[in-house]
C-alpha cells in the first residue's frame, strides 16, 4: 500500500480528530480574549488521539498485505507505559494480528487491564520504557516479532501527521497549535502537516518539567537521556525523543515550553469541572502551559488556539490525589498550623472561626510533644476547604488577629524527588528546612 494512500485509509478507518470551540474559556480563568479550542479524541477505542491514529497507519504499512492469510501469524511487539500499548492492542484485535507489548512497573493499572482486555499479551517488565524496550529488542522469546515504536517509526509520525490535516480542514485560520512531547511523534508529524500548509501557524510543543526530554534533545544537539523522576504525565515520560521525530519536530515546531506538576493538576482540574472531561496528566499538558502561570499565557491572548487533549486513561485513585492537588495549587485546599490554648475550649474556638468564616476542616491534628513555647499551648495541623484564594486569604486574615499561625507550610520534600525511578540514580540527600512554627 502506497504512503498516500495508507494515509487516506487511516484517517477513513480511525477516529476522525474533532475540534470543539469552549466558551467557557471565553471569560473565565483570567482568558477573556483568547478563543479555545480543544481536540477530543478521548471517546476513542484507545482514548488516546496520537497512537490510534497513527498504529493504524503503521499496521497499514506492515511488509505482508493485509488480505494476505499469513498476517495473522505475523506478530508485532513495543514497550509502552500505556497509550501506546492500547492503541496497538486494539488495531491489532480488529485487523487479526498478535499483538504483544512490554509494560514497565510504573504503567498505569487502568491501562494495563485495558491491554489485556484487547487481547494483548502484556509482559510487566522494568522500572521504565528504555528498560521494557531493552527486553523486547534482546530476549529471544521476541524474535521474529516486529517492533513498532511507538513515537519514530517514520509510518507513526505520518499517522499523527493527520491529525494536523484536519486540524486546518476546520479550523484553517488557527493561529496556535499547542501539542503536548513525549517522544516527540505527534509534535513532529503534526507540526509537518501544519507548518506546510499553513506557515504562520505557530505550533509549540509542550513537555512536563520532569522528564524534558525534548529540551535536553535541543541543548545537545541530538537525542540525549534526560533527568526523569514520576510525574502526572505519564505518558509524556519519554526519557529519550526519538531521531527521526526530534529531526522532524526541530525544523517545523516553533518552540517547546515545560510545565510543573502543580500546573498540570491544575489544568486536568480545569477541565473537569469546566468542560465535564477526564484527561490524563500528559493529554493535559498544553492547557497547563496557557492557563494563568503557565509560560504561554500571555503569549496566545487575543488569538485562535487549539490544544489536542491527547489521552483519557487514569486509574481512578490516581484522578483522586490529582483531584486534591488541583483543589491544593487553586487555593481550595489549604494548610496551615496555629497555636492555640491546651486549656478546654481551645480547639472549640479555632473550629468556631473556621466555621464562621464558611471554611470546611477536612483533616485536623494537633500536637504538644514538639512545640517549644508555652507548656500550656498545642499546635493545631488543619487542612480546610475552601472556595478558592480570595476566601482563604479572608480565612488567613481573621485567624492572624486571634493567633499565631503558620500558612501553607512547606518542606524540601514538597518539590523535590530523592530518587530518580526511571535510572535508579540516587541524587545527594538534601537538608529538610521546614517553613513552620517553632
Amino acid at each position: 500500500m502506497s504512503s498516500a494512500s495508507s494515509l487516506v485509509a487511516s484517517r477513513s478507518a480511525a477516529l476522525a480528530t474533532h475540534l470543539s470551540a469552549s466558551g467557557w474559556w471565553y471569560w473565565s480563568h483570567g482568558m477573556p480574549a483568547l478563543r479555545m479550542f480543544f481536540v477530543l479524541p478521548l471517546s476513542g477505542c484507545s482514548s488516546s488521539l496520537q497512537p490510534a491514529r497513527a498504529h493504524l497507519h503503521s499496521f497499514l504499512k506492515l511488509p505482508i498485505p493485509i488480505s494476505s492469510e499469513e498476517q495473522s501469524k505475523v506478530g508485532v511487539i513495543a514497550a509502552s507505559a500505556g497509550n501506546h500499548a492500547l492503541a496497538l492492542a486494539w488495531h491489532g484485535k480488529q485487523m487479526g494480528i498478535p499483538v504483544t507489548v512490554l509494560m514497565p512497573t510504573l504503567a498505569p493499572l487502568a491501562k494495563v487491564s485495558r491491554c489485556r482486555a484487547f487481547g494483548a499479551n502484556v509482559v510487566i517488565h522494568g522500572a521504565n520504557i528504555g528498560e521494557a524496550k531493552l527486553l523486547a529488542e534482546t530476549d529471544p522469546e521476541f524474535a521474529g516479532l516486529q517492533y513498532i515504536n511507538g513515537y519514530d517509526d517514520p509510518e507513526i509520525v505520518a499517522g499523527a501527521g493527520t491529525m494536523g490535516l484536519e486540524i486546518l480542514e476546520q479550523l484553517p485560520e488557527a493561529d496556535f497549535v499547542i501539542i503536548p512531547c513525549g517522544g516527540a511523534g505527534l509534535l513532529a508529524g503534526s507540526a509537518l502537516a501544519i507548518k506546510t500548509l499553513k506557515p504562520t501557524c505557530h505550533v509549540i510543543g509542550v513537555e512536563p518539567k520532569r522528564c524534558a526530554s525534548f529540551l535536553a534533545a535541543l541543548e545537545a544537539g541530538e537525542p540525549v537521556a534526560a533527568p526523569t523522576t514520576p510525574t502526572l504525565a505519564d505518558g509524556l515520560a519519554v526519557p529519550t525523543v526519538g531521531g527521526n521525530a526530534f529531526l522532524v519536530a526541530r525544523e517545523y515546531a516553533d518552540d517547546i515550553e515545560q510545565v510543573g506538576e502543580h500546573e498540570i493538576a491544575l489544568a486536568m482540574l480545569r477541565l473537569i469541572e469546566s468542560e465535564k472531561l477526564v484527561v490524563e496528566g500528559g493529554g493535559a499538558a498544553g492547557l497547563a502551559a496557557i492557563l494563568p502561570g503557565g509560560p504561554l499565557h500571555h503569549k496566545v491572548q487575543g488569538k485562535r488556539v487549539v490544544v489536542p487533549l491527547c489521552g483519557g486513561n487514569i486509574d481512578t485513585t490516581t484522578l483522586g490525589r490529582v483531584i486534591d492537588r488541583g483543589l491544593a495549587a487553586d487555593e481550595r485546599l489549604v494548610r496551615f498550623v496555629a497555636q492555640v490554648s491546651d486549656q478546654p475550649g481551645g480547639i472549640a474556638g479555632l473550629t468556631k472561626l473556621l466555621a464562621d468564616e464558611g471554611g470546611s476542616i477536612k483533616d485536623i491534628y494537633h500536637e504538644r510533644a514538639w512545640l517549644q513555647t508555652s507548656i500550656s499551648n498545642v499546635q493545631a495541623k488543619v487542612i480546610l476547604e475552601t472556595t478558592g484564594k480570595e476566601h482563604a486569604d479572608r480565612i488567613k486574615d481573621k485567624l492572624e488577629e486571634k493567633y499565631a499561625i503558620c500558612w501553607q507550610p512547606t518542606t524540601a520534600l514538597d518539590n523535590e524527588d530523592p530518587i530518580d525511578v526511571y535510572s535508579h540514580e540516587s541524587e545527594p540527600a538534601q537538608p529538610k528546612v521546614s517553613a513552620c512554627l517553632p
